[in-house]
């Protein structure tokens, strides 16, 4: 139907973005509100649900399915690999949407291996084969595509590079609860970082803009940059994609960042993958839960 409307959820570590969205992957109506994640889970699913009726009915639309992104691994009794939010891991998030929706499709994933489909479906990772989408945001994430599927992984956690492990002498990693990689260098562990450098609050966002008049902000980041794209570099070396597209909040601040990932890709990489912001920047993984419930 020409008038078809998929109602896409995203739920992020610091925000969640509802969207209504046509079969041609345009957004034509969304809403967005904090996690307040300090609160818990149970009720960042209550206020977006209830934000989701509402866009419905201000825009007299019923959905004819629904996808779900969330961070982790999430399968029908908890979501792994997702510790941002209190209480997420021991949600069941298909059945509270589709408590919601009665019959309506739903369909739940990662969120950043539902952003790579939507910017191979529809951005800038058209015709690319194989393909890696990069997630910098709270979390870091990478997916890859192969043919235009997501490769998963025996458990669904193929790309969880923000447990890479940093040096020789992270023996445990996972084990010891940390995800390494993810704390250096993620939107969560840089804001932290810089606060603690600086005796006040800094988001990442405002970490990189710092870092352009200030000594210390500008070591703080080039040390992360030189840190992500040594590991952006081994995923080329080890995947061989063709072209590599970079999303999520760190996106703000592309012009530090993309150039710092280029030059490393340039000089370390036998085959210097194509680098290009993600077409859709902060709207990935909405648009990856709209391509979630259209099958991919």
């Amino acid at each position: 139907m020409s008038d078809e409307r998929i109602l896409g959820i995203d739920f992020g570590g610091t925000k969640v973005a509802l969207g209504l969205a046509d079969r041609d992957g345009t957004l034509l109506a969304t809403r967005r509100l904090d996690t307040d994640a300090h609160a818990g889970a149970e009720q960042v699913v209550v206020r977006a649900l209830a934000a989701a009726r509402s866009l419905l009915a201000d825009e007299g639309a019923v959905p004819s399915c629904v996808g779900v992104v969330s961070p982790g691994i999430v399968l029908p009794e908890k979501i792994l690999l997702a510790p941002n939010v209190p209480g997420w891991e021991q949600l069941r998030l298909r059945e509270l949407v589709a408590a919601e929706f009665g019959g309506v499709p739903i369909a739940v994933g990662t969120d950043a291996k539902a952003a790579a489909l939507a910017e191979w479906r529809w951005g800038a990772l058209a015709g690319a084969d194989p393909a890696v989408f990069l997630s910098l945001g709270t979390g870091i994430a990478a997916a890859v595509l192969v043919g235009g599927r997501v490769l998963t992984g025996a458990n669904g956690a193929a790309g969880e590079i923000g447990y890479n492990l940093r040096s020789p002498q992270d023996t445990e990693g996972f084990a010891s609860g940390a995800a390494p990689l993810e704390e250096a260098v993620g939107g969560r562990g840089l804001g932290g970082r810089a606060s603690e450098l600086l005796g006040r609050p800094v988001t990442a966002g405002e970490l990189f803009a710092l870092a352009k008049e200030n000594v210390e902000a500008k070591e703080l980041v080039t040390a992360a940059l030189d840190e992500l794209s040594m590991h952006v570099a081994n995923l080329a070396i080890a995947l061989d994609p063709q072209r590599i597209a970079v999303g999520g909040g760190l996106v703000r601040s592309a012009d530090v960042l993309l150039p710092a990932l280029a030059d490393r890709l340039a000089h370390a990489v036998p085959f210097p993958p194509e680098l290009v912001a993600a077409r859709f920047d902060q709207d990935a993984a909405l648009l990856g839960a709209v391509a979630l419930a259209l099958g991919g």
